[in-house]
C-alpha cells in the first residue's frame, strides 16, 4: 500500500524474491510530495539493495554523476553536504569530495513517478486512484475496494504499509499513537519556489547553496534544497510555541514573517514565486503504539516521523526495506514468522527513537550554536563511521541508527543528548562541546 519511493522499491524487491505483488495507490503519478534528500549511508543502502535484489536500474540514483548520465530527465539537485547558518555563526559538512559521487535532493514527483514505472516494468501488478472499502486480517489479507469505477477484491498472504504517518493501517486498524520522549510538539509550513536566487561564494569546500541548507533561529529552522529543474523546496519546523507566533497556519502571509526573521533568506527569496500551494502541517512528528502484526507491517515511513531536520528519514527507510525483504523472503509459512515480525517491530522503534533522541537535543539548543554544532557532530560522527564500515564490507561494527546498539558509543552519545537539555549558560555549553 502506498506507492512513494518506499512502497515501489520494496515491491520491486518483493517480486524479485519470487512473489506475487500489487502495488497499490491512492492517488495518481506524478505527484509533489516533500522528504527530498540523501545522505551517503542512504546511497549505500540503496547501492546494496540494487545489487542483492539485481535491479541495477536503481543504483544510479546513488550519486550525482551517475544519475545525470543515466536519468537526466528525472529532476534532481547537487547534494555536496550540510549547510547550517545561524545568527551566531555557520557550520558547512562536506560529505563528499566532488560533484559526482556527492549526494542529491530527490524531485519526488519525477523519482516517484519513475521507480512506480520501474515497478511496472519488471513485472510488478499496479493500480492507482485506490480506494479501500474494508480491510480483514483475520485469515490472512482481504481487501475490497475501487480503482476508479471497477471494485475489486484481493487476498494476500501479507500486507506491507508505505502510506506514510498516520497511513491506512493506522487508520483501518484504529492504532494509537505513542509520544517521542524529549520531542517537542512542532508545525511545519512549506512550499516549491522558482526564483530563489543563490548565496554569494565565499572560501568554502564547497558552494554552500549545493548542499542541504539549514537556517537555524531559537526555536526552529528553515530548509532550502535546490533541484536542477529550476524549483527549490523550502519550508519552516518549529516549536509549537514559534510555529504560534508566526502563525503559521496562515500560509504565505506566514512564510513572509519567518524571511523577516532571516535577512539572509529574505534576500534570496525577495524575487521569488511559490509554484505550489503552502502546505502546513499542525502536527509534524509521529509514532504509532504498532509497527507490525502476524499479517502486516508497516515500512518505518508510516511507522513514524520526527522531524526533517539531517535528513534521516531516506536512510531509516532503507534500513526498514532491507531488514523487511530479509523476513518476506523467508515466506509466511515459517513459524517463526511472529517472532521476525517482533524483533522487526522493535528494531523500527530503536531507530526511530535513537533519531527523536538526536533531534530534540538539536531543538533543544537551536538557541545555543555551539551546543547545537557540538550535538550535530555526533550526528556527522556516527553515520560517517557507519559509511566507513559498510564501505569495507563490515556492515556489523555500525548495527542500529546512530550506533544506538554499539557498545561504547551508543550510550556515550545517549548521555550527551540527555545533557544537551540541560545545558544553562557560557560555563555549562563549554563543557559539554569541550
Amino acid at each position: 500500500m502506498g506507492a512513494g519511493f518506499g512502497g515501489s522499491l520494496m515491491a520491486m524487491i518483493a517480486h524479485r524474491l519470487g512473489l506475487s505483488v500489487v502495488l497499490l495507490e491512492k492517488g495518481s503519478h506524478p505527484r509533489v510530495v516533500i522528504g527530498e534528500s540523501t545522505t551517503p549511508l542512504s546511497n549505500l543502502l540503496l547501492e546494496r539493495l540494487s545489487a542483492t535484489y539485481d535491479l541495477p536500474r536503481i543504483a544510479p540514483l546513488a550519486k550525482w554523476g551517475s544519475w545525470q548520465r543515466a536519468y537526466p530527465q528525472v529532476a534532481c539537485g547537487l547534494k555536496r553536504g550540510f549547510s547550517f547558518f545561524h545568527q551566531a555563526g555557520q557550520l558547512l559538512v562536506a560529505a563528499s569530495p566532488h560533484d559526482d559521487i556527492a549526494d542529491t535532493h530527490w524531485y519526488r514527483a519525477d523519482v516517484d513517478h519513475f521507480l512506480v514505472l520501474e515497478a511496472e516494468r519488471i513485472g510488478v501488478e499496479y493500480r492507482d486512484r485506490v480506494r479501500i472499502e474494508s480491510l480483514d486480517l483475520s485469515d490472512g489479507v482481504d481487501l475490497a475496494g475501487w480503482t476508479g469505477e471497477e471494485g475489486f477484491r484481493l487476498r494476500a498472504k501479507f500486507l506491507i504499509d508505505a502510506t506514510g504517518p498516520r497511513g491506512f493501517l493506522h487508520r483501518a486498524l484504529g492504532l494509537g499513537e505513542d509520544s517521542l520522549t524529549g520531542m517537542p510538539a512542532t508545525e511545519s509550513l512549506y512550499s516549491h519556489f522558482t526564483g530563489v536566487s543563490r548565496t554569494e561564494n565565499r572560501e568554502t569546500p564547497y558552494p554552500v547553496d549545493d548542499a542541504a541548507v539549514h537556517h537555524i533561529f531559537d526555536g526552529g529552522w528553515v530548509w532550502v534544497l535546490r533541484f536542477n529543474n529550476g524549483v527549490t523546496s523550502a519550508g519552516v519546523a518549529a516549536t509549537s510555541t514559534v510555529a504560534s507566533g508566526l502563525r503559521l497556519r496562515e500560509g504565505e502571509p506566514a512564510w513572509q514573517r519567518v524571511l523577516d526573521r532571516v535577512p539572509r533568506l529574505k534576500e534570496q527569496f525577495a524575487g521569488a514565486l511559490a509554484c505550489q500551494p503552502f502546505r502546513y502541517m499542525p502536527v509534524v512528528s509521529f509514532r504509532s503504539s504498532s509497527v507490525a502484526g502476524g499479517r502486516w507491517a508497516m515500512l518505518p515511513s508510516a511507522a513514524g516521523f520526527v522531524d526533517p531536520l539531517l535528513s534521516t528519514g531516506f536512510a531509516l527507510t532503507l534500513m526498514g526495506i532491507e531488514r523487511l525483504a530479509r523476513i518476506v523472503g523467508r515466506g509466511f509459512a515459517s513459524d517463526e514468522l511472529v517472532g521476525q515480525l517482533e524483533g522487526y517491530g522493535e528494531q523500527t522503534e530503536g531507530e526511530l527513537l535513537a533519531a527523536s533522541r538526536l533531534i530534540s537535543a538539536l531543538y533543544a539548543t537551536m538557541g545555543n550554536f555551539p551546543a547545537f554544532t557540538a550535538v550535530s557532530l555526533l550526528y556527522f560522527a556516527s553515520v560517517s563511521f557507519a559509511e566507513t564500515a559498510y564501505r569495507l564490507g563490515k556492515a556489523e561494527l555500525a548495527t542500529g541508527f546512530l550506533l544506538r546498539e554499539h557498545a561504547s558509543f551508543g550510550p556515550a552519545s545517549r548521555r550527551l543528548l540527555e545533557q544537551a537539555h540541560r545545558l544553562r549558560g557560557v560555563d555549562d555549553t563549554r563543557a559539554f562541546y569541550g
